[in-house]
């Protein structure tokens, strides 16, 4: 889907965005993949669409790569309305997880990249109205299986509902299928741990 925020991730130099906040962009080696996540600004509101988007750069012998995919980094209407931990629902909170991640099963289901090597940080909201709340006090710090994978495997969905209480998930499975192509060719050179970066759309606008 190719929209504004789409086009910013076209253009944004995201290696310079990394470095002014002080996190690791991977620029040795072939296939050295930098993965970064960029929340959309839509007024902390649910929108239960997926309009958010991943970001993968990395170098191959014809030069550098970037694929963008069309993701959600927040979670559905019916996990805002009904969370699933008494806690509240997980919002995955911006931030840099160096190797974070592995190539596992997603509830032993499929390949995925799953939260298994270190803690991430996460909001936790519990009033279920239909407002993200963004609040420092309400994080929550652990494992929580914060997974990196897709909704339905043969078509895409027009709202993510149930999907995504805290994971970063794929709209489209043939958009999933080719990033864990590119992982599972990154894993076979670098080793099975990546690192997740997820930054807010309000970063890129603060480049310009």
């Amino acid at each position: 889907m190719k929209t504004q925020l789409y086009a910013k991730c076209k253009v944004c130099d995201f290696e310079a965005l990394l470095k002014k906040k002080g996190y690791a962009y991977f620029n040795k080696g072939n296939y050295n993949l930098n993965i970064i996540g960029v929340r959309s600004n839509q007024g902390n509101k649910v929108t239960n669409k997926y309009d958010d988007c991943l970001v993968v750069i990395y170098n191959t012998d014809s030069g550098w790569k970037r694929q963008i995919y069309t993701i959600t980094t927040e979670p559905g209407l019916k996990l805002m309305k009904a969370p699933s931990n008494s806690k509240g629902t997980a919002i995955l909170a911006p931030g840099q997880y160096r190797g974070a991640y592995k190539i596992d099963k997603h509830r032993g289901k499929y390949d995925a990249l799953c939260q298994r090597n270190k803690v991430v940080k996460v909001y936790r909201d519990n009033n279920r109205n239909e407002i993200y709340d963004y609040k420092p006090e309400n994080i929550d710090t652990g494992m929580f299986g914060i997974n990196i994978h897709r909704s339905n495997e043969f078509w895409t969905r027009t709202t993510i509902d149930g999907y995504s209480a805290g994971c970063q998930v794929f709209n489209d499975p043939k958009e999933f299928n080719s990033f864990m192509t590119l992982v599972k060719k990154s894993a076979a050179i670098f080793g099975n741990c990546f690192t997740y970066t997820l930054i807010n759309e309000e970063d890129i606008d603060e480049m310009v």
